[in-house]
């Protein structure tokens, strides 16, 4: 008699992942941050950002038309004929992944998904975004199969940017939000749970298509240390971000490199702006604080830039204090940096 085993193995995911800096944009792990993916609804992140760029009252209403009947997938569940403000469209798009609200964003600033499409991409060229397409508001994909695609770099580098936005991360650590149209009655729940699992979270988007598998960005924030996680075809997506987060938070230090109450102060010079940097301690004693004396603007004599490994990651000019700099005292400051 022969008998036969079958050995279930766990599945291998090749997925990608990015922890980042949130202030300087500086990857500090990754796992295949550069391989070109689908990104499904971590797309909306950018289409929020083209809305909140390119509308100057988000309390407008506008109508539903018929065109959100192409939406499939999540969605907020619009009617044909409804108003409907489209802050509320943004809290339906990134609490609840509404497709049907992407696309009555997109048709209302782009005119088209193409036209919207458009200023997607050229947004995320301004960003740095150098392996990013973006083909509709959603992330879902056509019929062909084609769809969105970014890498963990680029989605780590679009997530930093948009902590910037103060509306965006309202909208994204609103856990509940509830909206009343003319026709219809909305009770909202946040889809990223990572906001309930840790309390550090500031803000994220979820993403899932049977292609593009489980997509993940998100933000923390800990003892003033700022981290963006990012997640590609990842199945333990919310527990992977938990653990790297408490990881590097722990692992780097908010370190103080630039100090504007004494920076330069001996020289007669002043910065406006302290700079701290996180640094892991074998880092530390690498950081170089550069100064370029230069004599092209008023009041300005140059600009200080801090490097880590040749890597510049901070610049910041340089200025005169309220008591003049005299002539032989920038040409001793320019022979004195000849010499740094």
């Amino acid at each position: 008699m022969l008998l036969f085993f079958i050995c279930f193995l766990p599945i291998k995911v090749n997925a990608s992942l990015c922890v980042m800096d949130t202030d300087t944009s500086r990857l500090l792990y990754s796992e295949s941050p550069h391989e070109k993916r689908l990104i499904a609804s971590t797309t909306k992140v950018m289409t929020a950002l083209v809305v909140i760029k390119n509308v100057d009252n988000l309390d407008k209403e506008i109508e539903i038309t018929d065109s959100v009947l192409k939406s499939f997938g999540s969605g907020i569940y619009v009617e044909v004929g409804e108003h409907i403000k489209i802050i509320d469209l943004l809290y339906g798009l990134m609490l609840r992944s509404g497709n049907d609200a992407a696309i009555a964003l997109a048709l209302e600033v782009g005119g088209s998904n193409e036209g919207f499409a458009l200023l997607m991409n050229e947004y995320a060229s301004s960003l740095g975004m150098k392996n990013t397409n973006f083909i509709n508001s959603s992330g879902l994909e056509d019929n062909n199969g084609n769809g969105n695609t970014s890498t963990c770099y680029d989605m780590a580098l679009l997530m930093s940017h948009a902590t910037k936005n103060e509306k965006l991360m309202s909208i994204m650590s609103t856990k509940h939000h509830t909206v009343q149209t003319d026709t219809k009655y909305y009770d909202w729940y946040n889809k990223n749970k990572l906001l309930s699992l840790y309390k550090y979270t500031t803000g994220g988007k979820t993403g899932y298509t049977e292609k593009a598998y489980r997509t993940l960005v998100t933000t923390a924030s800990k003892d003033n240390k700022n981290l963006t996680v990012v997640t590609l075809n990842e199945a333990d997506d919310f527990s992977k971000h938990q653990n790297k987060y408490e990881e590097y938070f722990k692992k780097y230090k908010l370190v103080n490199i630039i100090d504007s109450k004494t920076f330069l102060k001996k020289e007669g010079l002043s910065v406006k702006e302290d700079f701290d940097m996180l640094l892991s301690d074998g880092e530390i004693n690498k950081v170089k604080v550069e100064v370029n004396y230069t004599n092209d603007a008023k009041n300005r004599v140059g600009y200080a830039t801090v490097l880590l490994d040749g890597k510049e990651y901070y610049r910041t000019d340089i200025y005169e204090q309220e008591k003049s700099v005299g002539f032989f005292t920038k040409i001793k400051l320019f022979i004195k940096n000849l010499f740094h």
